[in-house]
């Protein structure tokens, strides 16, 4: 598979994975709304409400995330080949030069924060810097510049979004449904049909799995996104090898990287809290497993 290619099944396949979420959540709507009898208005508030407020959550997610992870800001006097390679490779891909930060720890990883390439900002750690060559080192932050410019991280907070707005639906329909009025006037047996039922049987069934295929959904989308800068940063530096490499680095360093959390996990190049690998932490990974990320590079 070419990289023009492997670009372009990535992208195809987000193009598919978004398109579910977008039925899900649809489904998830129109189903409690039937079963709760309150029409599509109680629903669609709920969600402007949650928008909104992960909309507030988004604006300010670039300066939380740097604060979070402990990155100072630096120039280019502090460390001028950084920035040359920066440099070129935002000339090469036509972006505007992002912020550059370093975060003091030794564990080598890296992640571009930003909801506009005019506003991006690149993280990297000391222990990348000290760590890996320069091809190693271009591939990294064609990778972040990746991220970038394909407004990854855009597209990650609207999938967040949603996935928060299904499990602010789930839980608004149970305490509904099982302590509220909802509980008092109609499901407890009395006058209701065997159609109400099964309506309600399938909307507390969608109330308890739907936040979980949401998120799944949403990490099968990050994972595509994965791919797809690896596959981005192959075609702007033009040698998947130094990407490969670099992340096989990353992969046998041990040393955990402190100040990454749960939260902040999933804007790293590699995952960064060393988790055990296995079929189900596969599934419920931001990342996809490395030995597949190293071989769709090799085979590029």
């Amino acid at each position: 598979m070419t990289i023009y290619t492997r670009i372009d099944a990535n992208r195809r396949n987000t193009v598919l994975l978004l398109v579910l979420f977008g039925f899900l959540v649809f489904a998830v709507v129109e189903v409690f709304s039937l079963a709760l009898e309150l029409g599509i208005a109680g629903s669609v508030t709920a969600a402007v409400l949650a928008g909104g407020l992960s909309y507030l959550g988004y604006l300010e997610a670039d300066r939380i995330v740097l604060g979070i992870s402990e990155a100072r800001p630096i120039d280019k006097d502090d460390n001028p080949e950084l920035f040359n390679l920066v440099e070129n490779l935002c000339i090469g891909s036509g972006l505007p030069m992002p912020r550059i930060y370093v975060i003091d720890d030794s564990a080598p990883n890296a992640f571009a924060t930003g909801r506009r390439p005019e506003n991006a900002s690149i993280a990297v750690t000391s222990g990348l810097l000290s760590k890996l060559n320069k091809l190693e080192l271009e591939g990294v932050l064609g990778h972040e510049l990746s991220h970038i410019k394909n407004y990854d991280i855009r597209l990650m907070t609207v999938a967040a979004v949603a996935v928060g707005l299904v499990a602010l639906l789930s839980d608004l329909f149970l305490r509904y449904t099982w302590f509220g009025a909802g509980a008092r006037r109609r499901y407890r047996g009395k006058g209701e049909g065997a159609a109400g039922l099964v309506i309600l049987a399938i909307a507390v069934a969608a109330a308890i799995l739907a936040p979980i295929a949401a998120q799944l959904i949403r990490l099968a989308i990050s994972r595509q996104r994965e791919f797809l800068a690896d596959a981005s940063s192959a075609l702007l530096t033009r040698y998947p090898e130094g990407l490969a490499g670099a992340l096989e680095k990353i992969s046998r360093d041990t040393e955990p990287l402190e100040v990454a959390n749960k939260a902040t996990a999933h804007l790293y190049i590699a995952n960064p809290l060393k988790g055990q690998s296995s079929w189900l932490n596969d599934l419920f990974s931001t990342h996809p497993p490395i030995e597949a990320r190293v071989g769709a590079l090799r085979a590029m």
